[in-house]
């Protein structure tokens, strides 16, 4: 749906595939509607068919079956340059031969643009990325950080309705590339551009989209907002690709309503939402995120009580990473927050630890 409540796709996905021998798919029937003014990130790991829809849509790629389309109209037969698409590569793809100003006017005099108009476009694409001062520059004189905001700045300075980005920051640092997921996430609210992003980093699609496009195997797993992905993954391999996530395995035994029990492989039960799993008999995955998992938990406050060994201690700053054995699984991940008054856990300390059904939920495990 496009930002302004309206159902028209601004790009769609018809029954699109993709095959590079003939025979094995890489993308299988892609059906997907990007609304206008959507930040849509396609997610996933690698060889999931993620960039492989980008280039199919910037045109580098050709759809084996089905259509694209672009505000309406089909774009499978249109080369390239004449889609009026801005792209934003990981390796930056500036003219190294330019200066700043010159790889910014260069696709305004393409398009045949006058001097004054070009001029005044690239003043405000430097500005709008805090590099109004590097215009002289050439590539070479400048950071990572500093070049993919130029290549940043050359997608948007014509104004496109749509710009493509592929990894793009991934030959950042952890800081800079935290502040410019940011930046381009206020760009992208400014201008009310239409952005297709693709990243195998969950955090940076968490942190940028309005929805996620999750792939695996040429495949759209589950296409969501970031808190619906984080909370409410519809199955095993979402579960486990978005955040931590903590997995018990075992056997529904009993369904009631939109919950079920699941006996685990070392005989314990857990009560749990039933999301996907067939009924009883059938095997199933839980899901359980590690902030969920209380510690000192009772009766009264959880749902599941278990006893847990503690494996591992980590110290990560702003919390410890507890490991501990619990259920048959000696990765069990409780995060503790390091805040004043909070207990001090030590290694081989048995804990009490509890979870509400409602933060459980028993998937498909295929």
């Amino acid at each position: 749906m496009a930002k302004d409540g309206t159902d028209t796709a601004f790009v769609k996905f018809d029954r699109v595939q993709k095959s590079y021998d003939g025979e094995t798919l890489v993308v299988k029937d892609l059906n997907l509607d990007i609304g206008k003014g959507e930040f849509m990130t396609m997610l996933g790991p690698s060889g999931s068919g993620k960039t492989t829809c980008l280039m199919m849509l910037a045109g580098f790629e050709t759809a084996t079956f089905g259509d694209i389309l672009l505000d309406g109209k089909p774009i499978n037969n249109i080369p390239p340059h004449k889609r009026g698409i801005g792209m934003v590569f990981q390796n930056y793809a500036l003219f190294p031969h330019m200066t700043v100003g010159e790889n910014l006017s260069f696709p305004l005099e393409v398009r045949g643009m006058g001097k004054s108009e070009r001029d005044g476009k690239v003043k405000r694409a430097l500005d709008m990325v805090q590099m109004g001062a590097f215009s002289g520059r050439r590539p070479a004189q400048l950071s990572g950080g500093q070049m993919q905001r130029i290549a940043l700045a050359r997608a948007l300075v014509f104004e496109p309705e749509l710009v493509l980005m592929d990894e793009p920051l991934g030959a950042l640092d952890k800081n800079l590339r935290e502040r410019m997921q940011f930046e381009i996430k206020h760009i992208h609210e400014e201008l009310g551009v239409t952005v297709v992003y693709v990243t195998h980093d969950q955090t940076e699609a968490l942190t940028m989209s309005d929805r996620i496009a999750v792939f695996d195997d040429g495949i759209i797993q589950q296409l969501a907002p970031p808190d619906d992905l984080y909370e409410r993954p519809e199955n095993a391999f979402v579960a486990a690709f978005i955040g931590e996530n903590n997995t018990l395995r075992g056997k529904v035994t009993k369904v009631d309503g939109n919950y079920c029990t699941v006996r685990l492989d070392d005989g314990s039960e857990v009560q749990s939402l039933k999301v996907n799993v067939e009924g009883e008999g059938a095997k199933s995955t839980l899901s359980l995120r590690p902030e969920r998992v209380r510690i000192d938990a009772t009766a009264e406050n959880s749902d599941n009580l278990f006893e847990g060994e503690v494996q591992e201690l980590i110290y990560l700053g702003d919390h410890i990473r507890v490991r501990v054995s619990l259920g048959g699984n000696d990765e069990f991940v409780v995060k503790v927050p390091n805040a004043t008054g909070e207990r001090r856990i030590k290694r081989g300390e048995k804990l009490k630890l509890g979870w509400s059904k409602e933060d459980c939920r028993a998937l498909d495990p295929s």
